[in-house]
């Protein structure tokens, strides 16, 4: 609930910033991503950090967003640590 409720508010402040940005349509297919993957059972921590490092890159600039931004990461936080690898 906290991953869909961030990513949404998120998606409001990106979609309401007038500022236009190069990586602009990243930040907004991988926010789209983390919602259907928030919405549709348990997503793949993997895949959420993935998208989530993707989001920081594209809007990580943009001062207006941090919070937002804050919020997310703190979400797909709530899923754990990554897996290691061997």
């Amino acid at each position: 609930m906290e991953l869909r409720t961030a990513v949404s508010r998120l998606r409001r402040e990106l979609a309401a910033h007038p500022a236009e940005f190069p990586d602009r349509v990243i930040a907004e297919d991988e926010l789209a991503a983390l919602a259907a993957m928030a919405t549709h059972g348990v997503p793949e921590v993997p895949r959420l950090r993935r998208s989530l490092l993707l989001i920081a890159g594209a809007i990580g600039s943009v001062s207006a967003l941090s919070r937002g931004l804050s919020d997310v990461r703190d979400a797909v936080e709530l899923f754990g640590e990554p897996e290691r690898g061997r």
